[in-house]
């Protein structure tokens, strides 16, 4: 089993690069975010999942190994295949689509080419509750608050599970108390701030 590749990137092609591993050229499916990422002639490590059929060995890979688990999660639900669950990893960062997953935003999902509205549903369905959406990284999104509300914070990963993008939940929470309960800085977020 190959775990990771780590080489020079030697050729960009459509949705493949090819990683030179000391003389040995992989060709490597990757998303179209850690595609751009990517520079020829650079060193790379990639986390690899491989999917073995009778006539292929295709070698799929990631910059994170985040996204790498998510893509193993989109393998899960049945009628998604690798190809397919690349598509879906292609539509955005692999956090965009986990909050997609957790918000049940089908259209979003719907976005991946070959992914059809009853593959999305059964994504969403399926994977709703366990795509990790924990806890939220405010500094990671760019969203400044006041260190208690940095990291983790429930109210955001609240409001996030209902719909809101981090920007907006952290916008909203933003005009709302940081001492009050976890419950009621949510209400309070809700009816536009206090």
């Amino acid at each position: 089993m190959i775990a990771t590749l780590n080489g020079v990137v030697s050729e960009k092609l459509a949705d493949v690069v090819v990683l030179d591993v000391h003389g040995v050229g992989y060709g490597v499916y990757v998303t179209a975010e850690d595609h751009g990422r990517l520079v020829s002639g650079e060193q790379a490590k990639v986390y690899v999942y491989e999917h073995v059929r009778e006539q292929a060995h295709d070698l799929f890979g990631f910059l994170n190994r985040d996204t790498q688990g998510l893509f193993e999660q989109l393998l899960g639900v049945n009628g998604v295949g690798p190809k397919m669950a690349l598509n879906m990893l292609s539509i955005g960062s692999a956090t965009d689509v986990r909050q997609a997953i957790a918000a049940g935003n089908v259209k979003f999902i719907q976005q991946a080419p070959g992914v059809g509205k009853r593959v999305a549903e059964r994504v969403v369905v399926d994977l709703k509750d366990k795509v990790g959406l924990v806890s939220v990284d405010l500094e990671a999104t760019g969203v400044l608050q006041s260190e208690a509300a940095a990291g983790k914070d429930e109210a955001v990963e609240a409001l996030v599970s209902l719909g809101y993008t981090v920007t907006d939940a952290a916008a909203a929470l933003q005009k709302v108390a940081p001492e009050l309960p976890t419950e009621d800085r949510i209400k309070q977020a809700l009816k536009g701030g206090s």
